[in-house]
């Protein structure tokens, strides 16, 4: 039974209809992690300072740490999981592997989100828009420049694809 604390939701969670109880203040972070198992969703800072946790919904990117749940009922959301298709990476993620653009991995799920997000607005970023548009990302391995190459790689890929 739905009570004063928690809300039922129905979001498309990388293409699948769900529908969940939540308590009204879960954040979309936890109810990735703990209620689906989508563990590519990382919490670090827990207040929209490392990009570490950065999902998209509806298309735009949000720090999953600080979303409430309650607020994806009815709308699209998209985890690194929900790019792959079953054992094939996207495009965005092979590139990243490719140009060794992740070390210890804990901020790359944010990043790679964060990559697709620019693709779908630049096809074809230039490294100052890249740079900027990473402003709020923090990532302590690699020292950005793989990063960068494996966004500009992505965008290749992309491009030769037609999507």
């Amino acid at each position: 039974m739905i009570g004063l604390d928690t809300v039922e939701i129905a979001p498309r969670i990388n293409g699948r209809e769900t529908v969940l109880e939540v308590p009204v203040r879960m954040t979309l972070a936890e109810m990735l992690r703990d209620r689906l198992g989508l563990y590519g969703v990382k919490v670090s800072c827990e207040m929209q300072v490392c990009g570490v946790c950065t999902v998209l919904v509806d298309g735009q990117p949000v720090s999953s740490c600080t979303f409430l749940a309650a607020d994806t009922d009815g709308r699209r959301v998209l985890t690194v999981e929900g790019l792959a298709e079953g054992d094939r990476l996207h495009p965005i993620q092979q590139a990243f592997v490719d140009r060794f653009a992740l070390q210890c991995g804990f901020c790359t799920p944010g990043f790679i989100m964060m990559t697709k997000h620019l693709l779908e607005r630049s096809p074809l970023p230039d490294r100052e828009e890249i740079v900027e548009h990473f402003d709020g990302n923090l990532c302590r391995c690699t020292g950005y420049a793989p990063i960068i190459e494996a966004v500009q790689d992505a965008a290749g890929r992309l491009g030769r694809r037609g999507s």
